[in-house]
Formats: structure tokens, sequence, C-alpha cells
């Protein structure tokens, strides 16, 4: 890519999106991450602070963007919430904070990140959603339901925006070690551990080259690419 378009992470503060972060910007491109109040983005990454639960931060946040660096090119879609428990105790207000910021919220962002790709002719839009999307989880209704819907949203952004040069696509990491997993069970992980095939949890890292590969791919849209070390086969 002659010149590398501005890349902008929802959730850049931690996890996958920090390293995602690092990774664009170690590769060249100019990078803005979203961080809510107190969080901080990696060295070399625009800050702007926004909860994409709120329109009206949502469209701040790609004003400020592009007058500091430019028109955003590259969206990745990564911030996310969970509130996990199971079905009988799973309240509205669980359900709500779960689909407003993992569906809701991403289709806000896309909205508006794809009004200046559309004028650009061109555009990489990148989903975050999770093997849990494809597996289903017990105690996880609501994130599932969040993160397959993800699928569906890159799908029929291919159909429409398609011959405007924008692909849409989703990653789906599997069990990858974050601050989120860290505090998990020993026992939980080990579970884990023993159905993936390839007898280890993932690296951040794995998804952020996954990131950099579709950022890069003209010719890949509507696809789901799993980063799960086989957990998710045939799914």
């Amino acid at each position: 890519m002659k010149d590398k378009p501005v890349v902008l992470i929802t959730g850049a503060t931690r996890g996958i999106g920090r390293v995602t972060a690092e990774r664009f910007v170690g590769a060249g491109y100019r990078v803005a991450g979203t961080r809510r109040a107190g969080g901080q983005v990696p060295e070399g990454v625009f800050p702007v602070e926004c909860d994409i639960t709120e329109q009206e931060q949502v469209d701040a946040a790609f004003t400020a963007i592009e007058a500091e660096l430019g028109t955003v090119g590259v969206l990745i879609a990564n911030a996310g919430v969970t509130k996990d428990t199971l079905l009988a105790r799973m309240s509205d207000d669980d359900w709500d904070q779960v689909i407003d910021t993992n569906l809701t919220g991403t289709f806000r962002v896309i909205r508006r990140a794809a009004r200046p790709m559309t004028r650009a002719r061109f555009g990489r839009i990148i989903l975050i959603s999770s093997v849990v999307g494809l597996l289903g989880s017990p105690g996880q209704i609501n994130y599932a339901a969040s993160k397959s819907a993800l699928v569906g949203m890159a799908r029929s952004l291919t159909r429409e925006l398609g011959g405007r040069g924008i692909t849409a696509n989703v990653i789906a990491p599997g069990f990858i070690e974050t601050d989120m997993t860290a505090g998990l069970d020993e026992e939980i992980v080990k579970g884990y551990q023993a159905r993936i095939p390839a007898a280890r949890l993932g690296a951040a890292d794995d998804v952020a080259h996954a990131a950099l590969f579709l950022a890069e791919a003209g010719y890949v849209s509507g696809a789901v690419l799993p980063v799960d070390g086989g957990l998710g086969m045939g799914h």
C-alpha cells in the first residue's frame, strides 16, 4: 500500500486493542485509538476519549482524528464488554449493556466511518468478534449474540459497500491471554487448553497480525477469520 491510511482502533488501552495499535504503529501507520476516562493508549497513538454508546462522542472522536491525522481509512472495531451470568439470572440491564456496546456501538462507529470511506472509494472495516459467537457459551448469551451478529453486519456491509472499494471482515479470536482472562480459575484455563488443537492459548499478537493482513487485503471481504488455534473448526 503506497500511502498507508489512517487507522482507528476502538478500545485501544488494553488487551487485543492495545497490542494491535502498537503493531500498526510499528508497521508505519498513523493510528488513533479510543479510550475511556483514565485509560492510556500506547506511545505513538493519537488518543481520543470516546464512549461508543454515545453517538455525540463518536462524532466528536472522528472530527478530532480527521483534524489531527486525516480521514480514517481502516476501522478496527474492537471495543467490547462482558456481563456474564446464566440466563435465569441475566437482567435486562446485563443484556442491554452488552448489546449497546458490542453491537450497537460498533454500528455507530461504522456508520460514521463509512461516509468518508464511500467518498474516498476506499475502506477497510475489521470487526473483532469471538469464537464464542460461533460456538456459544453458557453464561454468555448476551455476549455470544452480540458477537455472532457482527458476521451478518460485515456481510451486509460487503454487499452494500463492496463496489466502493470498501471491505468488511470479521476476526474471531479464541481464548487469548489478556488482562481479562488472567483472573480465570486455573482449571478453566486448562480445560480450554485441552480443547485447542494448537495446545496453547493465543496471544494478542496473533490477532494483531490478522488485522494487519486484513488492512492490506483488498480482495478479501465478508470473511470470518478465526484466530483460535483450531478451537472453532467447522463453525
